[in-house]
């Protein structure tokens, strides 16, 4: 498998099969995606991988308090404007779509959004935390990290799902995980193998053209 082919499989994978993954398998790829650019050579990731009975124990934390916590950052943009909200509704749509949820059934639409919680069943759950006093730069760098995980995962043939969701148990990961104080979590991650019968797993997120948001100039 070439990158090109691993960056055309890559999918947020929403339904696992309960598999395990082999904890030299996942330390392989964690070590590897530490190729990953960053300004300055700061690698600026600290990261976190939970199997068996730990990720159980987590989950079922999380299930105590469905709610959450304060977040430690804003996800999204308040007011989010256009063309952005657009696109992240029409993301919303189609994901709810593929497993028939309409958008007036709101309990339905919650029941989906707090799976994530349970990793959408996979057998791994990753973190991606870094030194709270970092800037945007060294988030752009912990999120190429991030990809070369995705990719390197791909091609042993396993699926993920990167996980912003974490950001509103900000509490609760850092307690279980002993995290730093001076550390906060940015991300999760579900890790391990699609289930390719579940209808959420045929969703491939549109791509808006080249036209709408790049420009080349100077080339023949």
């Amino acid at each position: 498998m070439d990158v090109t082919e691993a960056v055309a499989r890559r999918v947020s994978t929403r339904a696992f099969r309960p598999d395990p993954v082999a904890g030299e398998t996942v330390a392989d790829i964690l070590v590897r995606a530490a190729q990953a650019p960053s300004g300055g050579n700061l690698q600026p990731w600290r990261v976190y991988g939970l199997a068996g009975e730990p990720l159980a124990e987590f989950k079922a934390l999380v299930a105590a308090n469905p709610f959450g916590e304060e977040p430690e950052y804003d996800v999204y943009p308040p007011n989010l404007w256009e063309p952005f909200r657009t696109r992240r509704f029409q993301n919303g749509e189609d994901l709810y779509a593929t497993i028939g949820i309409p958008r007036e059934d709101r309990p339905a639409r919650l029941r989906q959004l707090a799976r994530n919680g349970e990793f959408f069943g996979a057998p791994v759950g990753l973190f991606f935390c870094l030194d709270r006093k970092l800037g945007p730069p060294q988030w752009a760098d912990l999120g190429m990290y991030m990809q070369s995980v995705m990719l390197l995962a791909v091609e042993r043939g396993l699926d993920t799902c990167p996980q912003e969701y974490w950001a509103r148990y900000p509490k609760t990961v850092a307690a279980f995980l002993g995290l730093p104080d001076d550390h906060m979590v940015f991300s999760g991650m579900a890790l391990g193998y699609r289930d390719p019968g579940h209808p959420i797993n045929t969703l491939k997120a549109r791509r808006d053209s080249f036209e709408l948001w790049g420009e080349l100039r100077g080339f023949e």
